[in-house]
């Protein structure tokens, strides 16, 4: 066993920051993440009732983890609050792939796909769970002040197609 001078404070494979996403159906979620965004399953560890208790996937080089809604526990997931103010958001080699396999998978489109002001094509979708995810490529590098010019340029409709 390893003492605590010899464990590493950000385990190997982990980011400062990982997403830890509440789902009614966590098991579920894990498929659809799999069908949708090619996730690997890399740990699942299930209550006594069935509930998964923690559980995590691989998403690209990121990890996701989840745990099923258990509101009498506090944790509630974003259809028993009536939606999420977060936005996962998803680098991919091919947005246009990606997002079609999204939408086979069972995601609903909140913003078509398109080339945005930034350099991103770019598209949101809602998956089954209620969690939200803005999935792009990036496409052009581009400086603060040509994406404020590009920004300024764009008309009021545009802008609102932005979110």
């Amino acid at each position: 066993m390893a003492t605590s001078s010899q464990v590493k404070p950000i385990p190997d494979g982990m980011h400062a920051l990982t997403p830890h996403l509440v789902c009614a159906g966590a098991a579920q979620a894990i498929e659809f993440y799999k069908q949708a965004f090619g996730a690997v399953e890399l740990a699942r560890l299930p209550g006594p009732d069935g509930k998964l208790m923690h559980a995590l996937v691989r998403i690209g080089d990121s990890s996701l983890m989840l745990v099923d809604e258990m509101p009498e526990w506090g944790s509630r997931g974003p259809r028993l609050l009536g939606g999420s103010p977060v936005t996962i958001h998803l680098y991919v080699e091919d947005v246009d792939a990606v997002f079609a396999q999204a939408q086979s998978a069972g995601a609903k489109v909140m913003m078509p796909l398109a080339d945005m002001f930034w350099g991103d094509r770019y598209g949101q979708l809602e998956d089954p769970f209620g969690h939200r995810w803005s999935v792009a490529t990036h496409q052009r590098d581009l400086s603060p002040a040509d994406i404020k010019e590009a920004m300024d340029n764009m008309s009021k409709e545009q802008k609102m197609q932005c979110g």
